[in-house]
C-alpha cells in the first residue's frame, strides 16, 4: 500500500548464523549519523524464543551500516550517564514490568532530550502500569491469534523504513491486537488486512507499525517479529534498520500524529458510482467503516464514486485505500448540487495503495472520477474516507 501526498493544484537459529539484512545502507538524510544503539531485552513475563535472533540481527544491522550495538537485559544500565551515549534504545520483545521508578524517570528524561525508542512486537505487552511509556509505544497488547498468513498494508511509501516494501505484503507472523487504536496520535506506517486471516478485532482499522514524536525525541514501533524466521527475513530486517534510523534521528522521517479532525465525513453516508463489477461490490462498502469490503467498477473508462455527505463541508483531507485494481488517472471533485464539479486535486501517476492527500475544497458532494485505469480491472476502493469540518 503506498500514500502519495498530492498537492491542491493537482537467530538467525543461534548468533553464528548469518542473518539476511539488505546489502547496503538506508542513505540517511540528515546530518548526524547512527553510531551507537543500546538492545535491551529483559522479560518479566512471557519470553521469545527469537529474541537472540533479533539481537543477532541488529548487531548485523550495525556491521552493516557501521554502528555498534550493545545488548542488556540488566534495567541498571538505565541511567541518564549511561543513556546519553546511545542515540536509540531498541525494546527487544521485552515484557512485564521491567524498570523501577528510577529507571523509569531516566528513561523518559532520555527520551523527552531527543533519544530514541524502538519497540518491537511484545514492546507492546510491557510497562502497562506506566503512562509515558504506553503513550511513547503508542498501544498496548491486548490478544493475538495463531500465528498465520496475512496482509500488511503499507500506508507511508516515504518512509524510510517501509519505502521498500511491496504495497501488500503478505507475510506469517503472530499478528497482536491492542487495547486502543493508535492512529489518532502516531504517524501510521502500516496496516494489518484483517479479511486476510482469522482474529483480528480492530473493526478493520487495524495499525500494525508506526512512529511518533515525543518531546525531543523520536519513537518507532511494529508489532511485527515474534517468529525467529523474521530475523532471516531481509524485507523485515530493513524495516526493523530503518525504524532505527528514524528513532535515532539518523534519516528524516515525517511521524507527525494527523491533524485537525479525525472524524471521517463519508463514513455511512450514501454512496453512488457509475457501476459495479458485481452485486457483491456497490459504492456504499468504500464507506461502511469496514476495510474488509470494498467498491468495485466495471471494467472499463472513465468511472466514478460518489457520497453525499449530508450538507456543504470544508474538504481538507481525501483517502482512498485502492484494492489490487486502482485508478492510475483520477481526480478529486466537491460539488454543491451533485451536478456541476470542481476539482480539488488530480493525477495521472497514480500507483495504487493508499492516496491521502491534503486538500482544500467545499461542496456537500465528494467524487473520484477515474479517467485511466491501472490494471486491466476495474477501480476497486477498500475505503474512501474524507475529513474535514
Amino acid at each position: 500500500m503506498r500514500i502519495r501526498a498530492l498537492s491542491t493544484a493537482v537467530g538467525v537459529a543461534v548468533l553464528t548464523t548469518a542473518v539476511a539484512v539488505a546489502a547496503s545502507p538506508v542513505s540517511p538524510a540528515a546530518a548526524a549519523p547512527l553510531t551507537k544503539v543500546l538492545v535491551f531485552s529483559k522479560t518479566a513475563g512471557f519470553r521469545h524464543s527469537s529474541i537472540p535472533n533479533g539481537i543477532a540481527a541488529v548487531q548485523q544491522l550495525g556491521a552493516q551500516n557501521g554502528f555498534t550495538v550493545t545488548a542488556t537485559e540488566d534495567a541498571n544500565q538505565f541511567n541518564t550517564a549511561n543513556l546519553g551515549q546511545y542515540q536509540a534504545v531498541i525494546w527487544m520483545m521485552t515484557t512485564g514490568d521491567v524498570l523501577n521508578d528510577t529507571q523509569q524517570t531516566a528513561f523518559q528524561s532520555y527520551i523527552n532530550s531527543g533519544g530514541g525508542y524502538v519497540g518491537v512486537h511484545s514492546a507492546a505487552d510491557t510497562e502497562y502500569d506506566w503512562p509515558f511509556y504506553g503513550s511513547l509505544m503508542g498501544a498496548y497488547f491486548s490478544s493475538h491469534p495463531a500465528i498465520q498468513q496475512a496482509q500488511v498494508r503499507i500506508e507511508d511509501r516515504t518512509n524510510p523504513s517501509v519505502a521498500h516494501l511491496p504495497a501488500t505484503w503478505t507475510r506469517t507472523d503472530e499478528w497482536y491486537n491492542y487495547r486502543t487504536n493508535p492512529r489518532a496520535n502516531v504517524h501510521v506506517l502500516a496496516n494489518l488486512n484483517e479479511s486476510s486471516y482469522s482474529g483480528g478485532t480492530m473493526g478493520g482499522d487495524h495499525p500494525i507499525t508506526w512512529c511518533r514524536t515525543v518531546g525531543a525525541g523520536r519513537a518507532w514501533y511494529t508489532g511485527l517479529g515474534h517468529t525467529e524466521a523474521s530475523y532471516t527475513d531481509p524485507l523485515f530486517t530493513r524495516m526493523l534498520l530503518g525504524g532505527i534510523q528514524i528513532a535515532a534521528g539518523s534519516v528524516t522521517a515525517d511521524c507527525r500524529p494527523p491533524t485537525g479532525t479525525v472524524t471521517d465525513l463519508a463514513q455511512g453516508r450514501p454512496a453512488t458510482s457509475s457501476s459495479v463489477e458485481n452485486a457483491s461490490f456497490p459504492a456504499g462498502n468504500a464507506v461502511d467503516g469496514n476495510a474488509g469490503t470494498r467498491w468495485s467498477s466495471a471494467f472499463a473508462d472513465p468511472q466514478w464514486i460518489s457520497v453525499d455527505l449530508g450538507s456543504t463541508r470544508q474538504i481538507s483531507r481525501v483517502r482512498l485505500n485502492w484494492e489490487a485494481a486502482f485508478g492510475r488517472a483520477y481526480q478529486v471533485q466537491v460539488s454543491n448540487d451533485n451536478t456541476n464539479w470542481t476539482t480539488i486535486t488530480s493525477t495521472s501517476t497514480g500507483d495504487g495503495g493508499v492516496d491521502d492527500l491534503t486538500v482544500s475544497g467545499s461542496g456537500r458532494w465528494v467524487r473520484v472520477f477515474g479517467t485511466q485505469r491501472g490494471t486491466p480491472w476495474g477501480y476497486s476502493l477498500w475505503d474512501l474516507n474524507v475529513f474535514g469540518t
